[in-house]
């Protein structure tokens, strides 16, 4: 990759991971970006490229799957030799129902990207982000961490635990 800086998105197929994905290209970082959808990943990659004059690694594989997260730093690791920022932005909403009526399985996949998604990346993450002058970590939240909604149970309890590791770390 260019000498440029270098921000790692997480979640970047949509919303807050797209847009700021090209804010940064935009500013002239290179980017890792991730997304599960890799179509949509690729037609991303594709246009910060043409738009931006940075370098764009494209990598899709769910953040809430550890094995895949180390597949995925192995290839990063041949890539880059340093990474700036780190923006843990995926995360999903799944379920509206009682804890007493609530889908198990949906309480797994918001668990496993919300809360072990930020920690797999932040953990393989750290080595390269130590090798930055000024490296960043942000962690995108939602008011549902501070604020809850009636049966956003294990949604709000996941952005909660967003907010506590972002404390924790500070």
């Amino acid at each position: 990759m260019k000498n440029n800086p270098t921000a790692l998105i997480t979640g970047a197929t949509a919303g807050i991971g797209k847009a700021t994905a090209f804010e940064l290209a935009g500013k002239g970082y290179n980017l890792i970006l991730t997304g599960r959808r890799k179509e949509i990943l690729n037609d991303i990659k594709k246009a910060i490229e043409a738009e931006f004059k940075v370098d764009v690694l494209a990598l899709s594989f769910d953040v809430g799957h550890k094995e895949d997260v180390e597949k995925v730093f192995l290839i990063i690791n041949e890539k880059v030799n340093k990474i700036d920022v780190l923006i843990n932005n995926a995360g999903l909403a799944l379920g509206l129902s009682p804890i007493d009526e609530g889908d198990i399985s949906d309480w797994e996949i918001m668990i496993d990207t919300n809360v072990k998604g930020i920690l797999y990346m932040t953990k393989y993450a750290l080595p390269l982000l130590k090798e930055s002058y000024n490296p960043q970590i942000i962690n995108i939240g939602s008011i549902a961490g501070k604020e809850t909604y009636v049966n956003g149970n294990v949604y709000c309890a996941t952005k909660y635990a967003v907010d506590s590791l972002t404390r924790q770390c500070a």
